[in-house]
């Protein structure tokens, strides 16, 4: 069999692998039924529908003709090395690094962190959409983890609170 859209069957390969992955992962906690759920239904089901997503994808791009093969393209190094960037600098910023002399900035700061960052993997920056959107999910994080759920990790870097 040949594949026909190279994009698709790549991208349906690691949905799948991914989905196996999570799934196999879920199987460590208590799964339970569908009438008493356990802490592990909910990842078990959604990395097995997402390993049959990736199975689906995979098919049709060894059945979907396209007219140039649809290749793959040059990795995008700046992008992907931004958005792995901003997401490791967000949890040290998050809890900090003791090992290092690291202390923890807490949320607010991780969350302005990642913005920027992440926002500089993009072809254009413009502070001022940056920081507004920084600012709006900074608050909503607050509301959602603080406020809302009452989850306990640092807000504020640890010398103001």
């Amino acid at each position: 069999m040949r594949i026909k859209s190279q994009k698709d069957f790549y991208a349906g390969v690691l949905f799948s692998a991914f989905g196996v992955a999570f799934a196999w992962g879920a199987t460590s906690y208590t799964v339970g039924n569908a009438a008493r759920m356990g802490p592990g239904y909910f990842p078990l089901i959604v990395g097995v529908l997402i390993a049959i997503l990736g199975a689906l994808i995979t098919l049709q791009a060894l059945r979907q003709e396209t007219p140039d093969g649809d290749p793959i393209g040059a990795i995008a190094w700046k992008p992907l090395v931004f958005i792995i960037g901003a997401n490791l600098v967000f949890g040290v910023l998050l809890a900090g690094l003791p090992s290092f002399g690291i202390p923890a900035m807490g949320l607010i700061v991780a969350i302005y962190a990642l913005t920027v960052i992440a926002s500089l993997a993009g072809d254009s920056f413009n502070f001022k959409s940056v920081a507004v959107l920084a600012t709006v999910l900074a608050i909503g994080s607050y509301g959602a983890f603080e406020m809302a759920l009452k989850l306990n990790f640092p807000i504020w870097p640890t010398f103001i609170a």
